[in-house]
């Protein structure tokens, strides 16, 4: 397609809308709808969206992502990560709109010790990652569709562990945090990066799933001590195991994502995590 692409946003108050808003890249039009201008789950609403204008792409950010909640309100978490997904996959595809859908590490139950690919199967362990992978299913419906699983996201806006972190520091002398779970933190202007890379990719990349995430593994324990290192907190740190906080929702005890596909078929290589947390500390004085 050539020329300014012109782009939808749904979930334009979630960490990848704001930060996508803040970027502002050059060579595209981009209209964000939060979910007040834009409730997913009603296909008319999605239907009338999609006829103001011929879009090339739909960025799915919206989400249901609360993976504690989603244990109780699991019918509400399905309706806005599956259901809500296969209107939005049946409009778009009838506008003629290409699809990204964001997806999560957490539809992997964690018993492999090697990062994972896209051709691996994928066993939720929680109402969430259930909810995520049939949103999955969904998205595909759309011919021309882009399922990009990532983790542990992390930006300037909303909740996230590195705000979190962060904050906490601030009035508590000691802190637990989990060390029996291993991922990927990602750092949500990669991502973006990464997004807008495939879509501005000179040939059309083949739909299907794409994993994405910083690279380099950690645990939440390892993540914390360098967040406080950079930011020269002193502050005592006490790695626990996941039994400690007694969740509701089972973790994966590791969920790294290969990046080996984006890179061969994208030529596209991730920068380290350490290297986005930098940056992120760099911007946020937290």
């Amino acid at each position: 397609m050539e020329g300014i692409k012109k782009i939808l946003v749904t979930g334009a108050d979630s960490q990848l809308g704001k930060t996508l808003r803040e970027l502002q890249p050059a060579g595209f039009e981009i209209d964000f709808y939060d979910k007040q201008s834009l409730d997913i789950t009603n296909a008319n609403n999605i239907d009338k969206i999609l006829k103001r204008k011929n879009y090339d792409y739909c960025f799915n950010f919206a989400a249901y992502t609360n993976v504690e909640q989603a244990e109780i309100d699991t019918k509400k978490c399905f309706e806005i990560n599956a259901e809500a997904v296969k209107k939005l996959a049946e409009l778009t595809a009838q506008h003629h709109t290409a699809l990204v859908h964001i997806s999560t590490d957490y539809v992997f139950d964690g018993q492999k010790k090697t990062p994972y690919t896209e051709t691996d199967i994928p066993h939720p362990l929680n109402q969430y990652g259930k909810s995520k992978l049939e949103g999955e299913k969904w998205a595909a419906l759309n011919p021309i569709h882009y399922i990009i699983r990532t983790s542990w996201l992390y930006s300037s806006f909303n909740r996230n562990f590195v705000k979190t972190v962060l904050q906490l520091a601030q009035n508590k002398d000691t802190l637990q945090l989990v060390n029996d779970q291993t991922g990927s933190p990602t750092y949500a202007p990669d991502l973006i990066d990464f997004i807008l890379h495939l879509v501005r990719f000179v040939e059309q990349p083949k739909s299907g799933i794409y994993h994405f995430s910083n690279s380099g593994e950690t645990t939440w324990f390892e993540f914390g001590k360098e967040i406080l290192s950079l930011r020269r907190k002193q502050i005592a740190l006490t790695p626990v195991t996941s039994v400690v906080f007694q969740t509701k929702a089972a973790r994966p005890a590791y969920s790294v994502l290969s990046y080996q596909k984006i890179k061969k078929v994208l030529n596209y290589t991730p920068r380290n995590w350490r290297e986005g947390l930098k940056e992120f500390l760099i911007k946020n004085k937290i």
